[in-house]
């Protein structure tokens, strides 16, 4: 295909500018259309972005002869259901992060797109962002050496205006919707950069530590967690989601035999090399639009170009991580 046509299903605040533009901007790429139930702000969003066709029906989009690939950017609950269709109907499918609800389900849509021969890959768009390739290639490279330890740290201030509506809580802590708490919204970022980074980690080596303190909504706000990776690097990572605003902080250090890097998961850019040679910083912010560069590696794929890096697989695994720190609670 000389363009790729993407539809979008459930066009909301994710794609105003983290995704949806990207699909214009990408060479060989095209957004033709956008799904939302609400056919007003599919038909608001789809003016307000160019988009020539919008859907309040799933369906409608995903047999859209002019749509060639699915992009699913609703919440968790509805994404094993819409990659089912999708792959039903021989479109490649992009899936919003986390991959779904549960490994079970990540499972079931592996196997569908495996099924029906079509790709499958899932939004962790770090693994294509500069900074983190550069992580990959100091590490790579040997710059500080053997890796022996990854250790990570977000702390995040809780709001208690975010969750004074019980009957109208946010959709990232309704575990029947998300899956679990924010440890699957913000902290399989982390989780899943670590397996970039350093491979799979080993199941049986996760032990979790896990607590609701503040009591603003049913799953933990603050998660522990220790494991080891396949390659034998250990790993260890602190969520508090119930902390004040002077605890912010949001930290990864890799500590080597013969240096350390630290970087930030959320800040994207900075990248701190430090040995007892020298002390080098690197800035390399990522797009304005930040799932671009993972965007344009999937658009290179369907041309026949290299695989690109997040697929259904790898993003699985991290479901799983998370599930096993959360059921290994001590």
């Amino acid at each position: 295909m000389d363009t790729v046509r993407w539809g979008i299903i459930g066009c909301g605040d994710v794609t105003e500018i983290k995704s949806g533009p990207a699909f214009q901007k990408v060479n060989g790429s095209a957004l033709v259309a956008v799904m939302r139930r609400s056919a007003d702000l599919a038909a608001d969003y789809a003016r307000r972005h160019a988009v020539a066709a919008w859907y309040s029906d799933a369906d409608k989009l995903i047999h859209d002869p002019n749509v060639d690939a699915v992009y699913i950017a609703t919440p968790p609950d509805a994404h094993a259901d819409y990659t089912a269709r999708a792959a039903a109907a021989g479109k490649p499918v992009y899936v919003e992060k986390p991959m779904a609800r549960t490994y079970a389900e990540c499972r079931q849509m592996v196997d569908v797109c495996k099924k029906n021969g079509v790709p499958l890959w899932v939004a962790y768009y770090r693994r294509a962002q500069p900074a983190f390739l550069k992580v990959k290639e100091l590490l790579e490279s040997g710059a500080i050496g053997a890796p022996r330890l990854v250790a990570s740290a977000l702390w995040h201030p809780v709001n208690p205006d975010d969750y004074k509506n019980k009957s109208r809580l946010p959709w990232r802590v309704i575990p029947e919707i998300s899956g679990g708490g924010l440890l699957y919204d913000v902290g399989s970022h982390q989780l899943d950069m670590f397996d970039f980074l350093f491979g799979p980690i080993r199941v049986e080596s996760i032990r979790g530590a896990t607590a609701n303190q503040a009591g603003y909504y049913v799953p933990e706000d603050i998660v522990c967690a220790n494991f080891r990776f396949e390659s034998g690097v250990m790993g260890a990572g602190s969520w508090c989601f119930a902390g004040c605003h002077k605890a912010l902080t949001d930290r990864v250090e890799v500590v080597g035999s013969k240096g350390k890097i630290s970087f930030s998961v959320f800040a994207h850019s900075w990248v701190l090399l430090e040995t007892d040679e020298l002390t080098q910083e690197f800035n390399l912010p990522p797009s304005e639009h930040v799932e671009l560069h993972l965007i344009q590696k999937i658009v290179e794929e369907l041309h026949g170009g290299e695989a690109a890096p997040s697929t259904g697989i790898s993003a699985a695994r991290t479901n799983l991580v998370m599930e096993k720190i959360i059921q290994n609670n001590i």
